[in-house]
């Protein structure tokens, strides 16, 4: 099984629905965003803290090609698009789902965004920001979009069932 990689804004569920999909598929479950924290041996807000975003994103990169090709499920940070060789990297070693939701939708899931670097400030305005900027990137990366408005479940399901029929 190639790797299945789950793109998308915070807060469209990534890491909520890849569990159920890799436990779906019987394959393990990788929170890019933890891979990241532990390599570094900190946390996110810190790494920003430190290194600022170019950094963070550098070791995005790094843990992202540390798993490619790998048969799991990967839920990515939300700005792993911003990084062309990251979208050549995915595409080569697996298929690529954009979890697509409204910006309302995001900024309910989020709140003020407490433990969110990228989201500093006025987060509904940070999110629009954000989405604007990377919803023709998502687009470009990925094989299929799905509806992040709906109930995990749901959308797991339509995830594991388009993996099994283009696979």
């Amino acid at each position: 099984m190639p790797t299945l990689w789950l793109v998308g804004m915070m807060g469209s569920g990534k890491s909520t629905v890849g569990p159920r999909v890799a436990y779906a598929l019987g394959v393990d479950f990788v929170d890019l965003d933890q891979v990241v924290a532990l390599e570094a041996g900190c946390d996110l807000v810190r790494i920003f803290a430190d290194e600022g975003e170019a950094g963070f994103r550098e070791r995005e990169s790094r843990a992202l090609a540390s798993v490619a090709g790998s048969p799991v499920v990967v839920a990515c940070g939300g700005g792993v698009v911003e990084d062309p060789s990251n979208v050549t990297t995915m595409r080569a070693h697996g298929r690529v789902a954009w979890l697509d939701a409204p910006v309302r939708v995001l900024a309910g899931r989020l709140g003020d965004g407490t433990g969110r670097p990228m989201l500093q400030g006025d987060p509904v305005t940070r999110l629009t920001s954000l989405q604007r900027r990377r919803k023709k990137k998502y687009d470009a990366a990925a094989h299929a979009r799905f509806d992040a408005s709906e109930a995990p479940d749901g959308l797991a399901k339509e995830i594991v069932t388009w993996w099994r029929s283009s696979s």
